[in-house]
Formats: structure tokens, C-alpha cells, sequence
């Protein structure tokens, strides 16, 4: 049987494609190659007549353009997967749904024009739950093809995880990047909100959607970030507080961020099994020299996924209002149940949950900035991948993230008694991108067994076993 997975470094294999070391054309064959051999299991793309003739041509016309390497851009030939509800000219746009795609053509996204402009290759689209709600689309997992890679950008994690693309492009707008990172065993991050634009996105709720990006390795999304991210900043920027970072190795030798658990009922979401896999990594991150400090924030974390769940409804019900009364019929249960709740959502509730928010976000700077925290610490998600392709998970672990728009990084971090990947969630201030995937650099370290100060923890300890506490099982919220 072929095997699913494949690590391939976006960092080395854009350099080699600048360098000239490798060629445009033979990466398309080795992605196109990659593609024919494992998408039937995996069905990360949407299926696309003449891919590899359509991206040979792309690559001779960079290759033959860009003869000298010095004027070559940051991803002069990698091949990048799009999530299926960005425009992108020359594709059309479906949102996994069945609804016709010239009714939801645009525009090519921003993120698209910043991607080529830096050289990338449109790989082709990814699949996407319908309209990145919840119904789920046709993507397995590369690790097991019986359990759902999550969602809603299932099809561009998987994609990275079988080494199909080294770069793939994601939507979040509750856990629909970092859940599928997690889930599949790669880096995904996902920025603040507004510091990627949205537009030529289809939406699924307007105040939290956020794009990002997947790869194998943090140095892979960091170097996706420079190209992609409103104003980045290369090197080491001055954080959302005005003051220099306080760490500076990725290596994760020297000056450390300072990492908070966000202790209470919040946490308490997670399965046992997650809950067990974050003791060991928190001791494993102490061993290396980090502080470490539990910080009691959410107390009322009920009424926070109530409000989230407001103002997520109301603006699915919106931004759908015109398809829905043309299309209705064919929308999926689930999203038809997400909109149909949306209706029932009067203004004066949306706005009072707008409030209610408002107030959450700066409680929750205010208690990080208390604690002298740079770095809240979580798991990804409720525990590994579950079985089946019915649903995507929970995306609880997430949600209070998202809800204050705060920049998020989900590494892989050990594996679940059965084999499947579990992710460690490591979450900024806002705006603070740069400190967040330069502490993260650091951290990634530090879990692939390298950077400790003191003992070299148990085998156990590495693949995330072991002791812990026990923690209420997720509840029943997916809401993207």
C-alpha cells in the first residue's frame, strides 16, 4: 500500500527553486506525480481536468522569465493548494457545495495575487467543508484514512501532510485551521484577525474570518507569513505592548518566553487523553527551562461560546441570505441548520453578543498582561482525530482564540495511544504574529527532542503518555 504521509520542507524547497538547484518543472512533476498516486485515498483536491498541463505550462513561463536567480521571489515555484471558497482566476470556486460556480465567482483574493506575485504555482483547490461551515467534504486522513483530517480546510492539511504541496492555504473562522493541523500532524498557524485580507473569500461569519497557512515546519509558515502578512516585519519586532520580545534563539537556548495555561473550566474541555498529552508537554517545556505558570481566565467560558455562537449564526444567516433564496434546496443539513438558526437571531441579540465580546477580549489582555504571560499554551484540539467522515471534531479548543482574534500556532506534539497525531496550541498577542512564530521556532525545538536544560524526559514523555488530570469530555460544539 503507498504510504500517505510525506514530510516536504517548504524552506528547503523554496530555496533550492531560487537557487536553481531545482526547477519549476520538475517540482510541478513531483507534485502532479504525488497527487496521481495518493489523492484517490486521500481526496484532499478537487478534482481538476488537465492540472499537470496547465502547471507545466506555468512553470516553463517562471522558468524561462526567471533565468537569474538573484531577481527570483520568495516561492519562485513552490506549489501551493487553495481552500476551495478563495477565488482564484482560472479555477472556478464551488465551496464544496452544489451550488453552480458561476453564481459564486469573483474576483481573484488578495491572498491569491500576494502568492503569485511571490512566485508560487496554484496546485489546484482544496476541498472545503461546505461553505467552511460543518458538512463535512469527501477528505480523510493521510494517517488513517478511516478518521476525518477536521475542519473546515480538511483538504489542505491533508494535502500538506501527504506531501502533495509543501504550502497550502486555510480559513478560520473558529478551528478550522489549527483543529486540521493538529489532526493531521503539521504546523498550521493562523494569524490576527485582519492582518491577511479576506476579500475574494467567501464568508462564513465576517468578524472571524481569518486565512492562513499549513506546512511541515514552523520556519515553513513563518516564511509563507512574510509574503502573505499585512506589514511583517522581519527579524524581531517590537510586540502589540511596544516592548522588544523577551526570546531570541529558535534554537530555544537563551531568553524564553514566559507560557500561560489558561486554567479552568476552558481547559477542562479537553478529552483525557489530551489533558494527559499537555501535562507531559508543559513538563517537557519546563525541563527545556521555560516558566510555565497556570493562570485561572474564563470563568464564565459557557456564556463565551453562547455569544461566539450568536454572532457566528447571525452572520452565516447574512452573508448566505441571496444564495440561500435562490438555492435553498441545494444547501446540506448542516449548513441549512446553521442558517435557519442564523434567521431566528434578532439584531439586539447580535449586538449585545458584540458587546459581551468586546468585553472578553480585553478581560483577556488585561489577565495575560497580569500574569506577565507572552504566550497562552493549549491543546489544539479535544484529542486525536475521531473515527469517521461524518463529522470534523470539536472546535472548542479553539474558540476563545478566534473569539478575541488572537494569532494561533498549532505544532505537532506526539501521538495518541492509537498512533494518530496530536498538536500543541500555542496562541500570541494581538498583532504580535512575529513574536508568536519566532517563540514557536523555539518551542518546535524543543518537542523534536532538542533545546533541554536539564534531563531527557521519558519516551513516554516524548510521544505525549503518561500522567494526568482528568478533564470533562468536549461537548457538542462545532460551529465551524
Amino acid at each position: 500500500m503507498t504510504n500517505l504521509l510525506r514530510k516536504r520542507s517548504l524552506v528547503q524547497e523554496a530555496a533550492a527553486l531560487r537557487a536553481g538547484t531545482d526547477d519549476p518543472v520538475d517540482a510541478v512533476n513531483r507534485s502532479c506525480d504525488r497527487i496521481d498516486a495518493v489523492d484517490p485515498q486521500v481526496r484532499a483536491f478537487v478534482p481538476e481536468e488537465g492540472r499537470r498541463s496547465r502547471l507545466l505550462e506555468a512553470a516553463r513561463r517562471a522558468a524561462s522569465d526567471l533565468r537569474d536567480p538573484a531577481g527570483r521571489p520568495a516561492l519562485h515555484g513552490v506549489l501551493v493548494g487553495i481552500k476551495d471558497i478563495v477565488q482564484v482566476d482560472g479555477l472556478p470556486t464551488r465551496a464544496g457545495s452544489a451550488l453552480p460556480p458561476e453564481a459564486l465567482g469573483g474576483p481573484q483574493a488578495t491572498v491569491v495575487d500576494r502568492l503569485r506575485a511571490a512566485g508560487a504555482l496554484v496546485a489546484g483547490k482544496t476541498v472545503t467543508a461546505e461553505f467552511a461551515v460543518t458538512a463535512p467534504g469527501p477528505t480523510r486522513n493521510p494517517h488513517n484514512p478511516a478518521h476525518t483530517p477536521g475542519g473546515s480546510s480538511s483538504g489542505s492539511a491533508a494535502a500538506v501532510a501527504a506531501g502533495m504541496v509543501p504550502l497550502a492555504i486555510g480559513t478560520q473562522t473558529v478551528g478550522s485551521m489549527i483543529r486540521p493541523a493538529a489532526y493531521c500532524g503539521v504546523v498550521g498557524f493562523k494569524p490576527s484577525y485582519g492582518r491577511i485580507p479576506v476579500d475574494g473569500v467567501i464568508p462564513n461569519a465576517a468578524s472571524f474570518d481569518t486565512l492562513g497557512c499549513y506546512a511541515t515546519e514552523v520556519a515553513g509558515v513563518a516564511l509563507a507569513a512574510s509574503v502573505l502578512v499585512d506589514g511583517w516585519q522581519r527579524g524581531h519586532p517590537p510586540n502589540e505592548a511596544g516592548r522588544s520580545a523577551r526570546w531570541r534563539d529558535p534554537a530555544g537556548r537563551g531568553p524564553r518566553p514566559v507560557l500561560g495555561v489558561p486554567a479552568g473550566p476552558y481547559l477542562e474541555r479537553a478529552g483525557d487523553e489530551a489533558l494527559r498529552a499537555f501535562e507531559e508537554q508543559r513538563e517537557l517545556l519546563r525541563s527545556a527551562g521555560y516558566a510555565v505558570h497556570e493562570v485561572p481566565v474564563m470563568d464564565d467560558f459557557e456564556q463565551i461560546v453562547e455569544q461566539l455562537r450568536t454572532m457566528n449564526r447571525y452572520e452565516v444567516a447574512r452573508a448566505h441570505q441571496d444564495w440561500f433564496a435562490r438555492f435553498g434546496d441545494r444547501y446540506r443539513q448542516e449548513t441549512t441548520a446553521a442558517i435557519l438558526e442564523g434567521r431566528t437571531i434578532g439584531d439586539a441579540a447580535y449586538e449585545a453578543a458584540r458587546t459581551r465580546r468586546n468585553a472578553f477580549r480585553a478581560r483577556l489582555a488585561a489577565d495575560r498582561a497580569a500574569a506577565g504571560i507572552d504566550l497562552w499554551i493549549a491543546p489544539s484540539a479535544t484529542g486525536p482525530a475521531p473515527a469517521g467522515l461524518t463529522a470534523t471534531g470539536a472546535s472548542v479548543m479553539c474558540l476563545p482564540w478566534s473569539n478575541a482574534g488572537l494569532p494561533s500556532v498549532s505544532l505537532p506534539a506526539g501521538h495518541a495511544a492509537n498512533g494518530l497525531p496530536l498538536g500543541l496550541q500555542l496562541i500570541g498577542g494581538s498583532g504580535a504574529d512575529e513574536d508568536l512564530l519566532h517563540g514557536a521556532a523555539g518551542i518546535e525545538h524543543v518537542l523534536n527532542g532538542s533545546g533541554r536544560d536539564t534531563a531527557v524526559p521519558s519516551e513516554s514523555a516524548r510521544n505525549a503518555g503518561g500522567r494526568g488530570r482528568a478533564g470533562r469530555r468536549p461537548g457538542p460544539e462545532r460551529v465551524d
